[in-house]
């Protein structure tokens, strides 16, 4: 027999063997399936046992990919027995089974029905641990709702129905996020306040909310100051400040320092740091030095955030005097003001 002839054999064999064996399994698979039907409309099944032959009929779908029909089986026995006590694990399972496929809008249909119609069940998992279905459905909808609306919704039945099956100082942190977003201020700062009233505030890390604590103080701090040193715009700041340096009048310069969170410090210097935010006077630093000032603003200013070169300062000679628009939407009057709000010392990096 050539070469040829023994590859074309070998690979006869293997087709044959892999079609054999594909065949009995998909026979293996068809009798079990008809056997769990058979035994699901015994009416004598108890309800535990009903229990794991639905859940195996509609696991046995999934596992070999029948996704459609394990979601009609599902819908249909739920619309067909609305008396059965495990319909909210069934269209669980009908939601899981969409976002494997990555069809987030019907399994977010499908976890927000859950919620809004059916009572809690307590599940168990291979491994034996219980689970809330309704807390599973919340994990799910803050996962993949784009919603502010909604996830505030979210975020506070977590918060109020399972406070000891999460992190509360996260989710009060995000919770404020969403009120922001939907321009509810009261609501985000008293968020705000529950979040920093948490004893691990002030340590914790959560992803895409850097430095939340230190932000948080901040903005309580400003909330709750006069704010009566803010100016209606950037001109009238820079024109003011240098109406004081040119008559060395360092005490209207304290006046105009923003008095929250006023940072001095190095360009490399981390703002957050305790040292940058110490509070000083300005005499201390002008005494016997004339102060100047470039006729216009550093070219690196934008919309928002503004420098101005100064020098003659005692210790460190140039001085970047630090503005930015203020950012608080709560507050119609002050929000898009101007601020003096910190200094940087050197020459700019």
């Amino acid at each position: 027999m050539t070469s040829f002839c023994k590859v074309a054999l070998a690979g006869l064999v293997i087709a044959l063997a892999t079609s054999c064996s594909t065949r009995k399994t998909d026979k293996i698979y068809t009798e079990t399936q008809e056997q769990l039907h058979k035994l699901l409309k015994d009416e004598k099944q108890t309800a535990a046992t009903r229990f794991g032959i639905i859940k195996n009929i509609a696991g046995n779908m999934t596992n070999v990919g029948d996704y459609t029909g394990a979601i009609l089986f599902l819908t249909d026995w739920v619309e067909n027995h609305p008396e059965d006590p495990y319909n909210a694990y069934w269209l669980l399972m009908t939601a899981n089974t969409y976002m494997q496929n990555d069809a987030k809008p019907l399994a977010e249909y499908y976890f927000e029905r859950i919620i809004n119609n059916y009572s809690d069940l307590t599940i168990k998992d291979n491994d034996g641990k219980k689970h809330s279905v309704h807390f599973l459905c919340l994990q799910n909808l803050i996962k993949i709702s784009k919603t502010p609306a909604n996830r505030i919704s979210y975020f506070n039945q977590l918060i109020t129905r399972f406070p000891l099956d999460i992190n509360i100082t996260e989710l009060y942190a995000r919770l404020a996020e969403e009120y922001e977003k939907e321009g509810e201020w009261v609501l985000a700062l008293k968020a705000l306040a529950q979040f920093t009233a948490q004893e691990d505030a002030p340590t914790i890390q959560i992803a895409d909310i850097p430095n939340a604590y230190t932000s948080a103080k901040q903005l309580q701090a400003f909330n709750n100051s006069s704010k009566d040193w803010t100016f209606e715009s950037l001109e009238e700041l820079v024109t003011a400040i240098k109406a004081a340096l040119t008559s060395y009048n360092p005490t209207k310069l304290d006046s105009y320092k923003s008095k929250v969170n006023f940072f001095n410090m190095s360009w490399k210097q981390d703002e957050n740091a305790r040292t940058a935010q110490e509070n000083f006077s300005m005499r201390a630093f002008m005494r016997g030095n004339r102060i100047r000032f470039a006729d216009n603003l550093d070219p690196s200013s934008t919309p928002t955030e503004a420098y101005l070169r100064t020098w003659g300062w005692a210790n460190v000679s140039v001085w970047y005097l630090y503005f930015r628009k203020v950012n608080f939407p709560s507050d119609p009057d002050i929000h898009g003001n101007w601020e003096w709000a910190g200094i940087y010392y050197g020459e700019k990096l």
